[in-house]
């Protein structure tokens, strides 16, 4: 099992919402990013440069302003540290970035409901790719010329 870390630091934050890796259930978004080499290179005894964190996990928690007043935003964010401290573990990719982002939904999902939406978005977002980036896929919101 990797170890999970956290993210703290803004930019962090932004370099997983600009990789584009998503996926939304009632209850949360996941955003994922996979972290590259370049990230935190430490040159190794053998002259390649290596991280020795490459393999943990980290993770990120948001909630915004439309979820609700400081109490509740507070609530969501301890439900969401919760359900990652329960299922990132066991199932999150080692050598990945997490941020998970509380919606209203959040704070009235039953727990296990919740865990079950963190493992679905868990298994799916680095299984889907942005169909703009595959061969013959197409942007949202584009037209064809058929």
């Amino acid at each position: 099992m990797p170890a999970v870390g956290r993210l703290k630091k803004r930019p962090d934050f932004l370099k997983v919402a600009a990789a584009r890796m998503k996926w939304v259930t009632p209850s949360l978004i996941l955003q994922a990013r996979q972290r590259s080499p370049q990230d935190r290179p430490i040159p190794g005894d053998d002259g390649e440069r290596r991280d020795p964190a490459a393999q943990a996990v980290r993770v990120g928690f948001t909630v915004s302003r439309k979820v609700g007043q400081a109490t509740e935003r507070n609530r969501a964010r301890r439900r969401l540290r919760a359900a990652a401290t329960e299922v990132l573990p066991r199932y999150a990719r080692p050598g990945y970035d997490y941020v998970l982002i509380g919606r209203r939904a959040t704070l009235d999902r039953s727990y296990d409901r919740l865990v079950d939406d963190l493992r679905t978005a868990l298994s799916r977002v680095t299984t889907t790719r942005d169909r703009s980036k595959q061969p013959g896929g197409r942007a949202r919101g584009a037209k064809g010329n058929a």
